[in-house]
């Protein structure tokens, strides 16, 4: 086993943060261990500490640059809203690709972000979220139904109303009355590992403030509670304007800031847009055992 230097930087959006590794010149982490680094990697008070593992990698298609984020248990997700906030202001500021426009693969097809650029630092990004499918073979979904939107799903001993989609990577959406009154960490993680979710699924608790305005809280797959969740912000208000319960623009609270989202139809489709800010926090080097 040999030692090896790494440099990365950790940033976070919201609070939701991440390690971020550039390999657009050569692979810093083998393809066979990037799983068990990450994991590794994110274990608060024990190592850097984070929600995810983001790697920058060259584009293998028609998007000027590749997205790869890895969750805090070393599995790896088709996107993240907060992350290629992230992800794209390292990008930026690093001199990796100078446009205000970029074109960003990922496992979940190229997203556009568009940069906001002040005293030459990316401040704040907006991100082409892409198209939402409610259907449940798209989520995926184990059910017999079509769609899953606001119907009971019977989770241990309780039954949740629930809508049930996909913006890329799949959500799971409860409106409650009240998110102080949750207890998300019993209730996410069964609802998070649910037999009918063959993939799993994030998992979010809505209250509704206005047509125009929510407070959410999260269980992300994969990682747990977290302060944001950019893509979650996103499939909550699209699950709320299909309900009539909110508008095309919301502004979303959640406990590690603000975001703003702006949903759009598309050829009979919903898409979205979301805005925001990220923060670089530190930057570091890593000397692994790989």
């Amino acid at each position: 086993m040999t030692k090896k230097t790494i440099l990365f930087s950790k940033m976070h959006g919201l609070g939701n943060d991440y390690i971020i590794i550039d390999e657009t010149q050569s692979e810093s982490i083998s393809e066979d261990k990037k799983a068990k680094a990450t994991a590794e990697l994110c274990r608060r008070r024990f190592s850097v500490g984070a929600d995810g593992v983001i790697f920058v990698h060259p584009p293998q298609g028609e998007g000027d640059i590749r997205f790869r984020i890895f969750n805090a248990d070393g599995s790896e997700a088709e996107m993240c809203g907060n992350g290629i906030r992230c992800f794209s202001k390292f990008v930026y500021d690093n001199w990796l690709i100078r446009q205000k426009i970029m074109s960003v693969e990922t496992k979940a097809g190229i997203k556009t972000v568009e940069l906001t650029i002040d005293n030459d630092q990316a401040v704040a990004m907006k991100v082409d979220m892409g198209l939402s499918s409610f259907k449940t073979d798209q989520i995926p979904m184990d059910v017999v139904e079509d769609e899953f939107i606001d119907q009971y799903l019977r989770v241990d001993d309780q039954s949740f109303k629930l809508t049930a989609l996909n913006v890329g990577n799949p959500h799971a959406v409860v409106f409650v009355d009240d998110t102080d009154q949750v207890d998300l960490d019993k209730w996410g993680p069964a609802i998070e590992n649910h037999p009918v979710f063959p993939q799993r699924t994030n998992v979010h608790f809505v209250e509704i403030l206005s047509s125009k305005e929510i407070v959410m809280i999260t269980w992300e797959r994969g990682v747990g509670p977290t302060l944001a969740c950019g893509t979650g912000a996103t499939a909550s208000v699209i699950a709320g304007n299909r309900l009539e319960k909110l508008n095309e623009n919301v502004l979303v609270h959640l406990p590690g800031g603000e975001l703003e989202i702006e949903i759009y139809e598309y050829e009979k489709s919903i898409g979205s847009l979301m805005k925001g800010d990220a923060i670089l926090v530190f930057e570091g080097i890593l000397l692994m055992n790989l």
